[in-house]
């Protein structure tokens, strides 16, 4: 882990709160030695982002609600602000180096942030991401040059394969440096310097509750000690995902990317929450998109879980409150997971399958084209197995027991066969091919009954499993895959 920087001195934080500005002057003219409107580099543009009512979705609440609209950084996102401050604290303290390698672990748009700034300094960067972390954020990071290793979510922080400790193994090469935003105390420092005087200046003072995420905590440290500086009586709310460890004492994965923990970083101080507002993923997506048709406004799935808890919140307060909620990225690192109604309806969060049919409609409806349940045998080799997969064009099979044909039940299912798994095996020994099929078996599918509602079956190919067998009173019937329930459904 890399040393703790001194984050006393304010011009380490030039970039931040502007050179020779300060932020409750107002927004920086930019203008060069021609007297043109001109910024010298991209990393002058961070800050200043603008408030904007949110009137439509505020409608059925009495207290002024307006959003901070933390997008309109370069990178996109409120991370541009402690990317910079972070890289330059550390040049400061003469912890990062000329040629150096910035490690960091990140959900995305602090790697975003970081980039920009090794982009302009000619730092390489590594970036250690969670599973969850959507496609277009990961190819947003390698766009700006940056490489990424991708590790599991589902593992305790202490787990070597975790993204915190494959980063730190990656932070010990040498001339490497991890900003290590959970940790570094410029991360807060940024936002008591730069976004806090934003608000209040935009505001003019007149504000009650700041409503935000919570994340590293940095925002919410650093925004609320500002704040509440200056109005002891101003309520901080923090925005939490349904298993987080701030709002609750049960740690579960959830969805929603950014914000939430499971464990207590020392770049939040919880003193400084008055108030915990839990979401679920479910109306955390539910709210983005709703601000994305209503408002206007592209946010992301954090941004949809700050809206709820700022309009629950708002809900009990009087008419004449002033509630300020921070937005803290776009929806544009969404597009494949919660703006896509494939991703939706198979995560369940789409409720039109309710009530839209049936396992066995879909098991109906694919037709005759294919056997009703393509399968294996123990005894038949590798090679087998991946003739059937060609020859009928599926994914996976199911190996039934010997001598089990067209009336495999539960008990007669030893296995299945996977194209993935065949694959590995293949690369890594070429003579599999001339194997039995029990030396690659897989597990069993998961099993659904053709009168479950499609729901069930979603569930199942949520929690990973790369289909489903469908069984009539325990006697299989069919194999079903997300594709297959996808195309039931643009059907109807």
């Amino acid at each position: 882990m890399s040393a703790p920087i001194d984050v006393t001195d304010r011009s380490i934080f030039q970039r931040t709160v502007g050179i020779e500005h300060d932020p409750l002057a107002g927004p920086r003219a930019h203008r060069d030695d021609m007297g043109r409107e001109v910024a010298p580099d991209l990393l002058a543009l961070m800050g200043d982002t603008p408030l904007v009512a949110l009137d439509r979705l505020s409608r059925d609440v009495a207290p002024t609600v307006v959003a901070k609209l933390e997008m309109l950084n370069p990178g996109g996102s409120v991370k541009d602000r402690i990317g910079i401050s972070m890289v330059e604290a550390a040049e400061a303290a003469g912890v990062l180096k000329p040629g150096g390698t910035i490690v960091e672990p990140t959900s995305g748009n602090t790697g975003v942030g970081l980039a920009i700034a090794a982009a302009r300094k000619g730092y390489r960067c590594i970036f250690v991401v969670p599973d969850k972390v959507s496609n277009d954020k990961v190819a947003l990071m390698r766009a700006y040059g940056a490489e990424v290793v991708v590790c599991p979510t589902a593992v305790e922080p202490e787990d070597p394969r975790s993204y915190y400790s494959v980063s730190d193994r990656l932070a010990e090469q040498p001339n490497a440096f991890k900003p290590n935003q959970y940790f570094n105390q410029a991360n807060p420092q940024t936002h008591m310097l730069s976004t806090g005087p934003e608000l209040w200046r935009q505001t003019g003072g007149r504000i009650d509750a700041f409503v935000c995420g919570v994340g590293t905590g940095g925002t919410a440290t650093g925004v609320g000690r500002y704040l509440k500086e200056r109005n002891p009586d101003l309520t901080v709310v923090g925005a939490d995902p349904e298993g987080s460890l701030y709002s609750g004492d049960q740690v579960r994965p959830y969805l929603v990317e950014g914000i939430g923990e499971d464990f207590w970083p020392p770049t939040f101080d919880p003193a400084i929450v008055d108030v915990w507002e839990r979401v679920s993923d479910q109306e955390s997506f539910a709210m983005a998109r709703r601000c994305t048709r209503e408002e206007g406004i592209l946010v992301g799935g954090s941004c949809g879980t700050a809206l709820v808890a700022a309009l629950r919140y708002a809900a009990t307060q009087p008419a004449d409150a002033s509630i300020v909620v921070l937005l803290p990225d776009s929806g544009r690192g969404y597009l494949s997971k919660l703006y896509d109604d494939t991703w939706m309806t198979e995560h369940g969060f789409v409720e039109h399958t309710a009530g839209a049919g049936t396992i066995g409609d879909v098991v109906r409806t694919k037709g005759d084209h294919l056997p009703p349940v393509v399968h294996l045998h123990p005894d038949e080799q590798v090679i087998q197995a991946i003739t059937l997969l060609k020859e009928y064009g599926v994914s996976q099979m199911p190996v039934f027991a010997d001598g089990v044909h067209d009336h495999a039940g539960a008990d007669d299912i030893i296995g299945s066969v996977r194209e993935n798994a065949l694959l590995d095996a293949a690369l890594r020994d070429p003579g599999v091919m001339t194997k039995p099929i029990m030396e690659v078996l897989q597990p069993p599918l998961p099993m659904v009954g053709t009168d479950d509602p499609l729901d069930q079956a979603l569930a199942e190919l949520s929690s990973g499993a790369p289909a489903v067998l469908a069984h009539d009173g325990g006697r299989v019937v069919g194999v079903l895959t997300r594709a297959d329930l996808l195309t039931f459904l643009a059907d109807r």
